[in-house]
């Protein structure tokens, strides 16, 4: 399987999982996700993937400074709907690393590891995502802005000439290089961009 090299470069995020440790899947309960993993789950890697899972990281910092974060254990609440925009996408990258589900997420173990109605839409918030510890109630809501890094100007005359189906191979790799290139530096130079993902209100 051949994949971008930044893909590997880009910050890695551990959490611990209590779940996945009292049913012996990692016997500390520590996971470590990395950008592919999210790429993966999307099956693609564009602005929006890598956005969502920079903004999870910066939320997960926030929330457990000097601390490994419990997965499983923070409540997350879009501003859109599910089926608005990209926030569908953003919701399923944001799921994957902290665990928050639905009402089809995990129900638990007696009264543990509930996933289930942890993540809400259409919320009345500050921010675009609002990431909460159950435990403690403290929370963040963040924003993406993703205008932030600028995609090179020649990709949106091969995007145009790749959907009307009159774009040369050469021309198909040159605007996948392009693409690419931009998803890489908001990953390895912007991933601590505080204009980035932006902080709108804050209880920690």
């Amino acid at each position: 399987m051949s994949y971008p090299a930044f893909f590997d470069q880009a910050p890695a995020i551990t959490l611990h999982d209590g779940l996945s440790q009292f049913l012996g899947a990692f016997s500390d309960g520590l996971i470590t996700y990395h950008y592919i993993d999210a790429v993966r789950l999307a099956g693609h890697s564009c602005p929006t993937v890598a956005g969502a899972y920079l903004m999870t990281r910066r939320a997960l910092a926030l929330l457990y400074p000097d601390q490994t974060p419990e997965r499983g254990k923070v409540q997350v609440r879009f501003a859109s709907a599910a089926d608005e925009g990209v926030t569908g996408v953003i919701g399923s990258v944001v799921s994957l690393i902290t665990g928050a589900a639905g009402p089809g997420g995990f129900k638990g173990i007696g009264r543990n590891f509930r996933r289930q109605d942890l993540m809400y839409f259409s919320c009345a918030i500050e921010g675009e995502a609002s990431f909460e510890r159950v435990d403690t109630g403290e929370s963040v809501q963040l924003a993406m802005n993703m205008g932030r890094v600028q995609g090179d100007p020649r990709g949106g005359a091969l995007l145009r000439k790749l959907l009307e189906g009159v774009a040369t191979p050469q021309e198909g790799e040159e605007f996948a290089t392009l693409w690419q290139d931009r998803v890489r530096r908001i990953l390895i130079e912007h991933a601590d961009d505080p204009e980035l993902i932006s902080v709108n209100a804050a209880t920690v």
